[in-house]
């Protein structure tokens, strides 16, 4: 999940980003050949993992290298920064490929004859035309889905069923007899997100002196009646431990290593209803995308195929780190894949429903502002 700064938001809206230095780990070496036998690929953690590029590698005899980032923001400014003579992939959350990087000319469309037909074998909500992979007028196919998932908040269900948890959903963190149950992950755009609806209010527009007022209170409850800040390994642990008894925010995401090691009582939790038009809750889908690099790989469109495979797709999903559904589990050879155990650790028992009452993470228009309200509040805390 990104973690987004001021810096970061102020740099991606506004008219004159700061260039944050030139190409660091890869250089430019490998553009001084041809590119058949080469591709460099910006992503989120899974993409990244041997699993899935060691079997690319060795069908094609290509030199790949990887490299995550912990949000979204930084790799888009690193492409602004020039490093679209780096790139040939780039692998973010929903929002930025259609709203930033597509009219920055930061990346290139794909084939639609070529490519969307890998979305006829997705989960229904990704049929083509998928809204999140097209550019707003509807011409053009900006990239591929692939794994996603609600993101809201994690219980543990021996201390707060699941019913209960989903029934309240955002209100339960109004209740103050849950002080110093409950901890907040270090994920600041989520927290944000979280917060404004704790507050009863739609995080994706632009908001009042009013409502802001009303975040920068919530911010200052919800920091202050926290056991704990910290990371998701922390969270997680600190929930197994009995320290505290849920966590703000996560999710399948955040939850699922847990799971995945017999832990069925943690959950993630998505509310039943909430102020974005009645939906609950917030869910995230990455694209990844072609780079708008002039000496593209020929590779980054042999890739973006290489992942849509049922073995390939599977081992994204369950690559390590975290384990996420994937729109392929669409396809039945895909799908056949997934244990019991691996189904139930991304809680695909209940995915639809969830997924239908959330909305698509989108980009705050004020967040800075409520980023500063929220930081002052965490710095209050102490």
């Amino acid at each position: 999940m990104t973690q987004l700064s001021r810096r970061s938001v102020l740099q991606l809206m506004g008219a004159g980003a700061l260039a944050v230095g030139g190409p660091l780990a890869l250089g430019r070496k490998a553009f001084a050949a041809g590119r058949d036998k080469d591709l460099n690929i910006l992503c989120w953690e899974g993409y990244n993992s041997a699993q899935v590029l060691d079997p690319f590698r060795k069908l094609t005899g290509a030199t790949v290298k990887a490299e995550s980032s912990t949000n979204d923001p930084t790799m888009i400014n690193r492409l602004r920064a020039g490093e679209t003579n780096v790139w040939d992939l780039i692998n973010v959350n929903n929002p930025w490929a259609r709203k930033i990087l597509w009219p920055q000319n930061l990346i290139k469309p794909l084939d639609r004859a070529e490519f969307e037909p890998f979305f006829d074998k997705m989960l229904p909500e990704f049929k083509a035309p998928y809204r999140w992979a097209m550019s707003d007028d509807g011409k053009d196919l900006l990239g591929m889905a692939q794994r996603f998932g609600p993101f809201c908040f994690v219980v543990d269900t021996d201390k707060i069923s699941r019913q209960t948890a989903e029934d309240q959903g955002w209100d339960l963190w109004n209740d103050k007899a849950l002080a110093g149950r409950y901890g907040i992950q270090e994920s600041d755009d989520w927290n944000v997100f979280g917060l404004f609806l704790i507050a009863g209010i739609n995080p994706f527009k632009t908001h009042t002196e009013a409502e802001l007022a009303k975040f920068e209170e919530t911010a200052k409850a919800v920091f202050k009646g926290a056991k704990v800040v910290g990371d998701m390994a922390s969270m997680n642990q600190a929930l197994v431990s009995g320290e505290i008894d849920l966590y703000l925010s996560g999710g399948t995401y955040t939850v699922s290593p847990a799971r995945a090691e017999g832990l069925g009582n943690l959950r993630g939790i998505t509310p039943l209803r909430g102020p974005i038009d009645g939906k609950g809750g917030v869910m995230w889908v990455e694209i990844t995308s072609q780079v708008n690099n002039p000496q593209l790989s020929p590779l980054a469109g042999q890739f973006l195929k290489h992942v849509q495979t049922p073995q390939v797709a599977h081992t994204v999903a369950f690559a390590e780190g975290t384990f996420n559904p994937i729109a392929q589990m669409g396809n039945p050879d895909c799908f056949k894949l997934f244990s019991k155990a691996e189904l139930d650790a991304i809680q695909w028992d209940s995915l639809a429903e969830e997924m239908a009452r959330s909305v698509a993470y989108d980009i705050v228009p004020d967040y800075d502002k409520a980023l500063d309200l929220m930081t002052a509040a965490k710095r209050v805390r102490g």
